[in-house]
């Protein structure tokens, strides 16, 4: 979280790498075997709350909200 003037602004960049993270832990596991929707699913369930995490406490603006757009 940065403080900027009279604003607070969150970085999500940690977030995104531990999105990354979680994804890459998911898909090793059963990429290979898994159809794409069951992968889809998986990131669903197990990934997007990750990236997603405290997102609705922090102040999002227009350009974040656009880097956390992953479909």
């Amino acid at each position: 979280m940065h403080l900027v003037a009279n604003n607070v602004t969150c970085s999500f960049d940690n977030a995104k790498k531990s999105y990354y993270r979680a994804f890459n832990a998911v898909y090793s596991k059963i990429g290979g075997i898994a159809s794409v929707q069951v992968i889809l699913e998986m990131l669903k369930m197990k990934c997007l709350p990750v990236l997603l995490y405290s997102t609705d406490v922090c102040p999002v603006n227009k350009k974040q909200l656009k880097s956390l757009n992953m479909f």
